[in-house]
């Protein structure tokens, strides 16, 4: 019987989520694991009464999928298994109704297109 020849492999690599910004480890910023122009990606821990000011992204679109907990987003509770998709140019914030985790998806990875809305005067 004929025997593959196994491919040499490379050690696994071991990191901590709390060495990188706010949770975010792909993307074209450092720290990163991966830079990339194509995405971002981030796992985000909350604690309940969290919040994020209304924001909207000029050019990416985010995708939110909530792993634990619940959040309300533009008014709109959303709790675990349920993945939000907020399209580029729209508008939402964000609180943590109790703690959660999230993870977060933003295509394309654009520096500096996070615009936070203006407060109604």
């Amino acid at each position: 019987m004929l025997r593959k020849e196994s491919q040499a492999s490379k050690p696994l690599e071991r990191h901590r989520l709390e060495n990188f910004v706010r949770g975010w480890f792909v993307g074209n910023f450092q720290p990163t694991l991966m830079s990339s122009d194509a995405v971002e990606v981030g796992i985000k821990h909350y604690r309940a009464g969290d919040r994020e000011a209304a924001h909207h992204h000029k050019v990416a679109t985010e995708l939110t999928a909530v792993v634990s907990g619940r959040v309300r987003m533009s008014g709109e509770e959303f709790g675990a298994g349920e993945i939000v998709r907020i399209p580029a140019g729209s508008s939402t914030d964000f609180m943590a109704l109790t703690d959660a985790i999230t993870v977060v998806v933003k295509m394309p990875c654009v520096s500096g297109e996070k615009q936070l809305d203006e407060a109604p005067a």
